[in-house]
């Protein structure tokens, strides 16, 4: 099976920038060429009409610069869609590809990060669409005006040259003194707004435990820091700015003088001195342009760089050609998972098959590895070591569309996405309603859901219909059996529910092995544990005890185990009571 690399994406991305900006370059010679219409209409008009007092060469001239003005206009809309086009590519190239590393960094990291690389890839969107993208393929089309310059008198051209070192000279000094500032600035918003991204999420608590005070002075801080340092950063760009702009108007004067004393010792026409003040302010614009435009450029890199480093390092690796359904054995090979930046494993070398129809339940202390282990199983997280394999496929490298199909998930953290319940069970796919109402009557949800406002069309998420944590969980329960996977992992799925829902979710299991699925259940509570045909008992990462249930509840009872069914532990309490 094929996989794409990241660093395929991002040479891609590169080609097509660059391919774009090559066209966008060839545009502006001709355009730049044809800006010198006006003042060249001018001089012409200037030293030939009024001196010969021709109606028809006036026209003549109104005829060729028209044209010339039309055809500018023409090829500045072009360029201008050029660029619309550059920024709307790229997008494509790195929208599905950015959010993927996004997602996975996220899993580490935190959610926040998934938004900063949508908001940096609609910032270098509006960079491209911007006027501060095209201020470098005008500034190397200068020469084209240094050059008429020169031909029209070499003190033009010179005084031209020298006012543009000047000005290039000022946008390196505007360049040193806001770069490690803007950065700074840049790193320290997004800093903040992760943290409160992050904190936000726990809005009940901190409302009601009176934590708003004490957050805000720590958001407060950091927003302070980072206000602090783009303020720094914009007064020195006004002010190389304002010099920038004034040392332009000064060298109009300059040239406009030097015109007058070439005309007055009759060495040049009295329009050369119109045209070449009109030329030397069209030669200055762009580095007038890129001093005003220093900020977006360093904004735009620090996206592109974070976009780059994020495809580079949170990139799943993973295959793309999509995969049949299959039903198979689960092995679980020598499995060793260690969390970034630890040393120590969190899973340790675990090994286990399972064929399909069989029902495992995973038990052991907190902070055994369950939840790690289930995390594993349906390809979050990247083993460090062996691997996990459904009918000899890698669950970690399956393409992930094909192997959505193969798998349901139930996390300790119950998520509903932002849409309505029947998209959710769908997992947000345009589905038969058929199919929806046959997960939701496996999971024993359906009543409940003809009971909300819209039934399958009432909205869930943050903004729609609120539900206990037992219907959340029935949902998500649902959303896990749709589509009839052939592995399912269910990781505290009794954990909000009542005796009711516990029996529904017992009769929901024992479809799943009916219909042949292979189903993986870690639990706190012991008593789901009567539906499992083999347990797994974890500790410290390590497999403990491992075969059918009743083997397992017996060499527990004989090693004085921790845990195995509810009744055994009060037994033993006890007993340990009486004695």
């Amino acid at each position: 099976m094929s996989t794409v690399r990241a660093a395929d994406i991002i040479r891609n991305a590169r080609k097509a920038f660059w391919l774009g900006l090559l066209y966008a370059g060839l545009l502006s010679a001709v355009i730049n060429i044809l800006q010198l219409t006006v003042p060249l209409f001018m001089l012409q008009v200037h030293d030939r009409v009024v001196n010969s007092q021709s109606i028809d060469t006036l026209v003549m001239l109104i005829v060729v610069a028209g044209l010339g003005l039309i055809l500018f206009g023409i090829l500045d809309y072009v360029r201008a869609l050029t660029f619309q086009v550059m920024g709307s590519v790229l997008l494509r190239k790195l929208n599905l590809p950015v959010l993927q590393a996004a997602v996975a960094a996220s899993l580490q990291q935190g959610a926040a990060r998934a938004g900063q690389a949508v908001r940096d890839l609609n910032d270098i969107r509006s960079f491209l669409t911007g006027n501060s993208i095209s201020v470098p393929l005008e500034a190397i089309w200068c020469p084209i005006f240094l050059a008429v310059l020169f031909a029209l008198h070499p003190l033009y051209g010179l005084v031209a040259l020298a006012s543009a070192v000047i000005l290039f000279v000022l946008s390196l000094c505007s360049d040193f003194l806001t770069r490690h500032t803007l950065k700074a600035a840049s790193e320290a918003s997004i800093s903040g707004i992760a943290d409160v991204s992050a904190t936000l999420r726990h809005a009940e608590a901190i409302e009601a435990m009176g934590m708003l005070p004490a957050l805000a002075r720590r958001w407060r801080g950091g927003q302070i820091r980072a206000l602090d340092l783009t303020d720094i950063a914009a007064r020195r760009g006004r002010m190389m700015s304002s010099i920038t702009r004034t040392c332009r108007y000064m060298m109009q004067i300059v040239v406009l003088s030097v015109g007058a004393v070439l005309v007055i010792r009759q060495e040049v026409s009295p329009g050369t001195m119109v045209a070449s003040s009109i030329i030397m302010g069209r030669l200055l614009l762009p580095f007038d342009s890129m001093v005003d435009g220093w900020r977006q450029w360093v904004l735009a890199h620090a996206a592109w760089k974070r976009v780059c480093s994020l495809l580079e390092n949170e990139t799943p690796k993973r295959d793309t050609t999509p995969t049949p359904r299959t039903s198979g054995d689960l092995t679980v090979d020598r499995l060793v998972y260690a969390a970034p930046g630890m040393d120590v494993p969190i899973l340790k070398g675990i090994s286990f098959t399972l064929s399909p129809g069989d029902v495992l339940g995973v038990v052991g202390p907190s902070a055994a590895g369950k939840s790690t282990l289930a995390r594993l199983l349906v390809g979050v997280l990247k083993p460090t070591a062996g691997g996990i394999y459904l009918d000899g496929h890698n669950v970690f490298l399956w393409e992930r569309g094909s192997f959505g199909d193969m798998i349901g998930y139930l996390p300790q953290s119950i998520s509903l996405l932002d849409g309505t319940i029947r998209e959710n069970i769908a997992r947000m796919r345009e589905a038969d309603p058929r199919l929806v109402i046959e997960a939701a009557r496996q999971a024993d949800v359906h009543d409940m859901i003809g009971r909300l406002p819209l039934g399958y069309d009432t909205r869930m998420g943050d903004s729609g219909y609120l539900l206990s944590g037992g219907q959340r969980q029935r949902l998500a329960l649902a959303r896990a059996i749709y589509g009839k996977p052939r592995l399912v992992v269910l990781d505290e799925p009794n954990a909000n529910l009542d005796t009711e829902g516990e029996r529904a979710l017992i009769r929901a299991i024992d479809a799943l092995r009916a219909d042949g699925t292979i189903v993986i259940l870690i639990a706190h509570r012991p008593s789901i544990m009567q539906v499992a045909d083999k347990l797994l008992v974890l500790q410290d990462g390590r497999i403990s005890q491992f075969g059918p249930r009743a083997d397992v509840i017996n060499l527990d009872r004989k090693d004085g185990g921790a845990m195995v069914t509810e009744a055994d532990a009060s037994r033993r309490k006890v007993r340990h009571g009486q004695s």
